[in-house]
């Protein structure tokens, strides 16, 4: 190989070399902002996961309850529309964990421990903050028309706070980007589902 060859493959691999370091810096640095790709099974991503699927299951169980107790078709709309969009979202949570490889039920942990306040003593099956207790859902089974309608929007009032407290802190804690940015949708979403329920209370002369 001639000298001018020679010279002009050692600037060609040198070139290439400084190329891949820079690429790799760049990886390592897209890595470290968007947060491990496996959190741990106590991190607040797993916590989440795991709690607001249960929290949204009990979302869905509702809307189909109501859908049967009554023909008014804004709440059955509406019923339908929760039910979709939570059953999804929980689907997603549930394939992170899967994806993650970590269990969707860690035994021994209490639920909201990854919020820092864990709920040791479930009151009649709530076992997070605006989940409907065992009576309630009991009551929405029995009841039927304006009544059903009643009180299934005002459980799920309740039940939308207490998801949007959890889903706040998945964005103040969570370190997987896209568990964040699902979070912060479910804040804005359930908050304009409140003021859509509100509303809704209003016209059938009920308050939440």
């Amino acid at each position: 190989m001639s000298p001018r060859r020679t010279r002009y493959a050692a600037v060609t691999a040198v070139a290439l070399a400084v190329l891949f370091a820079a690429g790799a810096v760049t990886v390592a640095s897209a890595e470290r902002e968007e947060g491990p790709r496996a959190p741990a099974s106590a991190s607040a991503d797993a916590g989440f996961a795991r709690d607001m699927s249960v929290h949204h299951q009990q979302a869905v169980e509702m809307s189909f309850i109501v859908r049967d107790r009554t023909t008014d078709p804004a709440v059955r709309r509406l019923a339908y529309d929760i039910a979709n969009t939570q059953a999804n979202q929980r689907g997603m949570m549930l394939g992170w964990l899967d994806l993650w490889d970590l269990p969707k039920v860690e035994s021994g942990t209490a639920p909201m421990t990854w919020m820092g306040m864990p709920v040791t003593g479930a009151e009649d099956g709530a076992l997070m903050p605006g989940m409907a207790t065992d009576t309630q859902l009991e009551a929405l089974r029995k009841a039927s028309g304006k009544e059903a309608e009643v009180l299934y929007l005002r459980l799920m009032t309740a039940h939308h706070r207490g998801g949007v407290h959890m889903a706040q802190g998945c964005v103040d804690r969570c370190s997987v980007a896209v568990e964040r940015d699902l979070a912060r949708g479910m804040v804005d979403a359930q908050e304009s589902e409140m003021a859509l329920m509100a509303d809704m209370l209003r016209e059938r002369g009920a308050t939440a």
